[in-house]
This record gives C-alpha cells, sequence and structure tokens, in this order.
C-alpha cells in the first residue's frame, strides 16, 4: 500500500472571466455549474491518500495544486521490500524441494532394495522346488546330492525348514533310508536332522512318515558297520524325542534299547558326542511316565549308579534318576544297587557342584518319604551329618530338601536309639496296657504308673543322646567349614528338629 502524505492546499486557479463582485463584500462567486459539495468532495479527495489522482477528470476547469507530492503505490521504495520477501519465500521452496528430492530418493532405493530381495526369496523358492523335485528322481547319485543340498538349505534358515516341509521334502527323504547305499541313508538322516532342528511341526511329521521305524530297521541290518549311520540315528532320535508327542512312540519303539547299548558303548564303536547324545535322548525320554518300564527293562540304572562319580555327566544322570523315582518301580531299582545310598549320600558333599546337590537331595527325599526302609539305609550311610552340613552350606533349595529329609529320619533315629535302650521293652513303649479286669484296680493303676515313668525316662534319655549326636555333628561341621569356634546355631536347629505332621512334598 502506498505512503500517504499531507497535501497543502497552495491555490485554487478559478476561471474569472465570467466573475463579477457583489454589491455588498466584493467577494468572488463560483460559478452556479461547481456547487458547494461539490467543491468539499474535492478537497477531501485532494487531503485523502491517492485520491486526487483519478478524479482529475470530473472537472477540467478545477484543478489543485499541491507543495508536498504523494507517493504512488508503485514506487521503487515499495518494490524493494516485496522483492525481499519473495526471496525470503523462494529459498525455504528451494529447501523442500531439496529434501523432496533426498526422500524421492530414498523411496526409490528402498524400492529397489525391496524388488532385489523379492527376486532373491523368487529364485531362493524356485531351487527348493527344484531340489525337492529331484529328491524323487530315480537316479541315486542325484538323490544324494539333492538331500545333501536339503541338509545344507535347512542347516541355519528356520523358515527354510518349514518351507522344503510344505514342498514335500520328508516323505522322499524318509523313503532315502530303505536305499542300501550307505551315503545316502547318512545324507538322507542329516537332512531331516536339519530339517527337525527348532521345528515342531517337522519333528512330528517325521515320525508320522515312519522314521522312526525305518532307523530302528537301519541299526538291525548290516549297514550299521559303519558308525556314522549309527550317531546320525542317536541325533535324530534326540532331537525327535525333544517332543512331547514323539515321546511314547520313541519308546515304545524299541529305540531305548539301543540308546542304552549306544550309552554304554558295549561295542566300543560310539563316539563321546553319540555317547552325550544317547544320554540326553534317555532323559528326554525319560520324563514321560511310561516310559519308565520300558527304560528299568534295561541295565540302566545300574550303569548309571556307577558312573555317577564322573562329574561331566553326573548332573545328568542324576536329572534321570529324578524321573525314575517319581515311581514305584523306580525307587526300587535304585534302592537295590549295591551301595546305593552312600554314593548318593557322598554326592551331597559336592560343594563345587550345587546343581548335583540339589538333585541328590531330590531323589533322597523321595525315598525317604515314601519307604522306611530306605530311611533306614540312610541312616547307616551317614546321612545325619550332610544333611546338617548342607543346611548351613548348600543352596537355599537344596536347604530346604535337606532339613526335610532330615525330618522323616529324626523319628527314626529315636526308635532307633530307643530300640537299643530299652531292649525287649520296645514294645510296651508304644501301646502299654493298663487297667486290665484281671487285675486289681489298685495293682493295675500301680503297674500303669511304672511303665509311664519307665517310658518318660526312655524318652528322655532318647532326647539326649539325639542332641548330643546333633552337637557332635555340628562340631565336625563347624570345623570342615572353618568356622568360629563361638558360632552358635542353636536358632537353626530348633527349626530344624520341630515336629511336622506334613506328608506332602512340597518341591
Amino acid at each position: 500500500m502506498a505512503k500517504c502524505h499531507r497535501n497543502n492546499i497552495g491555490s485554487l486557479v478559478l476561471d474569472q472571466h465570467n466573475h463579477r463582485r457583489t454589491a455588498n463584500g466584493g467577494h468572488f462567486r463560483i460559478w452556479n455549474s461547481f456547487s458547494s459539495s461539490s467543491f468539499r468532495r474535492k478537497v477531501l479527495d485532494a487531503v485523502s491518500c491517492g485520491g486526487t489522482r483519478h478524479n482529475h477528470h470530473d472537472h477540467d476547469d478545477f484543478k489543485i495544486t499541491s507543495t508536498e507530492t504523494i507517493t504512488a503505490p508503485n514506487t521503487p521504495k515499495e518494490t524493494q521490500p516485496e522483492q525481499k520477501q519473495k526471496q525470503r519465500v523462494l529459498k525455504p521452496q528451494a529447501k523442500a524441494n531439496g529434501k523432496s528430492e533426498k526422500l524421492s530418493d530414498l523411496l526409490n532405493l528402498a524400492e529397489t532394495e525391496i524388488d532385489v530381495q523379492t527376486k532373491k526369496k523368487e529364485e531362493a523358492l524356485e531351487e527348493m522346488k527344484r531340489v525337492v523335485k529331484e529328491l524323487q528322481v530315480e537316479d541315486l547319485t542325484t538323490r544324494e546330492m539333492a538331500a545333501t543340498n536339503v541338509r545344507l538349505l535347512a542347516k541355519e534358515d528356520l523358515e527354510i525348514r518349514g518351507t522344503l516341509a510344505m514342498l514335500g521334502a520328508i516323505p522322499p527323504l524318509v523313503g532315502m533310508l530303505d536305499l542300501e547305499n550307505v551315503h545316502s541313508q547318512i545324507a538322507a538322516l542329516y537332512a531331516l536332522l536339519n530339517l527337525g532342528i527348532g521345528n515342531d511341526e517337522n519333528k512330528a511329521a517325521i515320525v508320522k512318515a515312519g522314521a522312526v521305524h525305518k532307523m530302528l530297521k537301519l541299526i538291525e541290518s548290516s549297514t550299521t558297520e559303519n558308525s556314522s549311520v549309527s550317531e546320525a540315528i542317536v541325533a535324530n532320535f534326540l532331537g525327535l524325542s525333544a517332543l512331547d508327542s514323539n515321546k511314547p512312540i520313541i519308546g515304545s519303539s524299541g529305540a531305548i534299547q539301543f540308546l542304552v547299548r549306544t550309552l554304554q558303548n558295549l561295542d566300543y564303536r560310539s563316539s563321546p558326542q553319540a555317547m552325550q547324545d544317547a544320554l540326553r535322548a534317555l532323559y528326554n525320554l525319560s520324563i514321560f511316565p511310561i516310559n519308565v518300564s520300558f527304560i528299568l527293562e534295561t541295565n540302566l540304572v545300574p550303569f548309571l549308579m556307577k558312573t555317577l562319580g564322573d562329574m561331566e555327566v553326573s548332573e545328568r544322570i542324576l536329572s534321570i534318576l529324578s524321573n525314575l523315582v517319581s515311581t514305584a518301580e523306580g525307587r526300587k531299582a535304585i534302592s537295590v544297587v549295591p551301595d546305593a545310598f552312600p554314593i548318593l549320600v557322598d554326592i551331597l558333599s559336592w560343594t563345587d557342584s550345587p546343581g548335583c546337590q540339589e538333585k541328590a537331595t531330590y531323589i533322597l527325599m523321595v525315598m525317604a518319604h515314601k519307604a522306611y526302609g530306605d530311611r533306614q539305609a540312610m541312616i547307616e550311610a551317614g546321612i545325619v551329618s550332610s544333611l546338617l552340613e548342607l543346611t548351613l552350606l548348600g543352596t537355599t533349595l537344596a536347604q530346604r530338601r535337606a532339613s526335610r529329609i532330615l525330618e522323616f529320619l529324626r523319628v527314626d533315629k529315636g526308635k532307633q536309639v530307643t530300640d537299643s535302650y530299652g531292649g525287649n521293652l520296645g514294645t510296651n513303649m508304644s501301646a502299654p496296657i493298663c487297667g486290665s479286669s484281671s487285675m486289681n484296680s489298685k495293682g493295675g493303676a500301680k503297674e500303669c504308673l511304672e511303665d509311664e515313668d519307665m517310658m518318660s525316662a526312655e524318652k528322655k534319655a532318647v532326647k539326649q543322646l539325639v542332641q548330643q549326636s546333633l552337637q557332635s555333628n555340628m562340631r565336625r561341621i563347624v570345623k570342615r567349614a572353618n568356622l568360629p569356634q563361638d558360632f552358635n546355631p542353636s536358632d537353626h536347629f530348633k527349626s530344624l528338629t520341630t515336629s511336622s505332621t506334613s506328608k506332602s512334598l512340597p518341591f
């Protein structure tokens, strides 16, 4: 908008050819055709901004001259700021255009990368289709190469394993186990192994296709002279047994006997890796209770108890025994092994293996809870001192289990001491006969009082002997643990010797 200046009316030039002085004032008279209202409007237009510029044509004989100039709206002073403002507007537009170009480049690059990845996936899918087709041809060399390619493709990619299974790779691979060519069998076994890793659907499909029975048939055939076939079969049993639905099928098929033979290495052909895989597969199968009976049909329990000294496999062996001890047949199989309880009690002192301590205490706790004879065998094996030591130095779980075993053994140890103290009076301790009708009332009452006094004295003796035994064991524990001689665990012993009527296992 143009700048307005104040206008000063300098003079009015009037055409005075037809004027005359008035008689009274001598003033000029304006033409009749120019009214006072028109004059007032002209003056106002001249004073206002830019008003005189577009109204000069109304009356040719009326002219206004001004001492100051009215600035026009299109002067250079006004166009300069407008140009700067336009420049400021153009700069953000240029930046926006630059950013849009970069964004467009990034989008194009992303689309290019997506296209490349899509093309690679399409090529990989075509490659997998080709490999699956080659598994079904008659040429043995082509099938063996295809099985090797399946093994390599499914080695590291979980998605490819599922895709190969959907394309139908599992049935022809299982069918290759019937071939007499050892190399083809090994290639098919390891291809099946990689297909089942981390994929439960593939594990179930492999068993459903009959792989378990075909692998057992391979074991019985002459081709098992090659140890590589046995190792591949053991590895497959390990992978397939991880699925719960496969456990009863594998356990009832006769695979447990093969795994036990591999673990025991009776033919001296099992590699260390195969023995480790067999032990882990047996642990998987022992989780299912029905398989316990199949395991007990072998001599696995005595072998495991004999191998418990090996620290590399002891924790896994104890895990298998923990599963077996859940059944009555399993507890019996463990208890009849010579020196079973001394072996288990000795594990309680393995302070460098807390896991073994916890599993050993679980086995002993279950057996002590279920069988009175096992408690006596544990006491004879010297379990009390080991349990007391474990309640002080073991893990939290081991301490709780050891305390529970002590509760089971406390009453039995008291009975044992009482029997040795009272001799043939032990039968009268539990249920003294008082007030018999064949006796007089005074004599009967007197005999009852004597029996009660005798029982009270025996209970005091038992209690004293138990306390002496606990104190003696505590002194040995303090000495072994290098604790201060003035260490007083009386409060802890009070919690251990508290009577409990609960017969359930909290762990």
